[in-house]
């Protein structure tokens, strides 16, 4: 057979197995893509099934969306960057629910949805107060006020015109440096002598912010305006830090003032009104604010609109932290103001209303700007009703008892 014919019979022997080697390569060369995500899919997948089963339910995180996964293509799986702290209700298109998994990656918390979806955080309700906890807000009063606690009372006759809840022991927060402030002034410390900041001063209960940092140097008669006017935490600690005889003998001394004043239900822990252990009722605090309205400088220093101080090459400007003081429709003698979320929002004021000086204590109110919302309702209600020498107000013979 001659030499030509015998490489065509060869080649065409031999071509079938090169064909199918050709198309092997060629798809092993398309399907290896695949196997590599495959692959690299695993892991991932496994991780979620352990989270999955770590987490049993719906996980409580603050969902915002990833912006790559708002790019995902349909069917995969998009991932939400969330960190702790609330529900992350997950809705898809048609309003169904979806369960979401947890994770860590690079040290962050990663939700993964099982759908493509739309997400939204939940709202979480705020931590209850004490008030609130204890049923308070269910209590019912004419002037519907937002406050659980309230108390009005005649300073001059003792007649009480409004009350609710007013025997109720809750915390009162800020209103702690009334009787911080009454006692420094009582004490006639050197007002001038300088008061440096320390470690000790910053909150490490509610962790505070304050523009007072740590090494701040005033003198105790400024310590004392921030204190009252603005409610500065670290200068009310200040204040009671350096009393004579230690912040220890300064609380002690507080609790004799509030028995002396006739104060049953109240206790002190502390000089600022950060702990919660802080605690009185609206029947004590109008006996401490009869007390304070007595104090020409806590009157003063009180219901002080703005200050200023100086720190380092720094002029800081401070303000009140009532806006009823710069109101032209209140006169108000003494105020202070108090907030921790175990209290709710307080506020306890002397105020001249309808020619009569009326002290007002609302403790316990639901939202930022209620308890100034109640102040202005019980405001008109006096001026409607109870003007001085008015039939209204002389047809009441309630009386309570204010010492002093």
């Amino acid at each position: 057979m001659p030499e030509a014919r015998l490489r065509r019979v060869s080649s065409q022997r031999f071509l079938p197995a090169f064909k199918a080697l050709a198309v092997a390569l060629c798809a092993t060369a398309f399907l290896l893509p695949g196997a590599q995500a495959a692959k690299k899919e695993k892991p991932a997948a496994a991780k979620t099934a352990v989270a999955a089963k770590k987490a049993k339910g719906p996980v409580p995180v603050e969902v915002k969306r990833n912006a790559a996964s708002s790019k995902t293509a349909r069917g995969a799986v998009p991932v939400v960057v969330a960190k702790r702290g609330e529900r992350a209700e997950k809705v898809v298109r048609g309003g169904r629910n979806v369960v979401a998994t947890i994770h860590k990656k690079n040290g962050k918390t990663v939700v993964a949805v099982q759908r493509r979806s739309v997400v939204r955080v939940a709202e979480v309700p705020p931590r209850q107060s004490f008030g609130q906890m204890a049923g308070l807000h269910g209590t019912e009063d004419a002037l519907d006020l937002k406050s659980s606690v309230a108390l009005v009372i005649d300073q001059d006759t003792h007649e009480v015109l409004f009350s609710k809840n007013d025997h109720a022991v809750l915390p009162i927060a800020s209103l702690t440096k009334l009787m911080t402030g009454l006692l420094i002034s009582e004490a006639h410390l050197p007002n001038d002598e300088l008061i440096t900041i320390t470690q000790d001063d910053v909150d490490t209960e509610k962790r505070s912010s304050s523009r007072l940092t740590v090494g701040t140097t005033l003198s105790r008669g400024e310590l004392l305006h921030l204190a009252l006017m603005s409610s500065e935490n670290r200068a009310a600690h200040a204040l009671g830090r350096t009393y004579p005889g230690g912040l220890t003998t300064f609380v002690s001394i507080m609790n004799a003032k509030a028995k002396m004043l006739g104060m049953k239900d109240t206790r002190y822990v502390e000089p600022t009104g950060l702990s919660s252990r802080n605690q009185s009722s609206a029947q004590d605090l109008a006996l401490l604010v009869n007390a304070a309205y007595a104090d020409a400088t806590v009157r003063s220093l009180s219901t002080s609109p703005e200050y200023q101080v100086e720190v380092g090459n720094r002029v800081l400007q401070f303000n009140t932290t009532n806006r009823l003081v710069k109101s032209p429709d209140w006169e108000i003698g003494v105020q202070k103001t108090g907030y921790i979320s175990e209290a709710g929002q307080c506020l306890v004021m002397q105020a001249r209303v309808a020619g009569r000086k009326l002290i007002m204590v609302f403790l316990d109110s639901a939202g930022k700007f209620s308890r100034i919302a109640d102040a202005e309702r019980v405001r008109r209600w006096v001026e409607a009703t109870h003007a001085a020498g008015s039939p209204a107000a002389s047809s009441r013979n309630t009386a309570y008892q204010i010492a002093g």
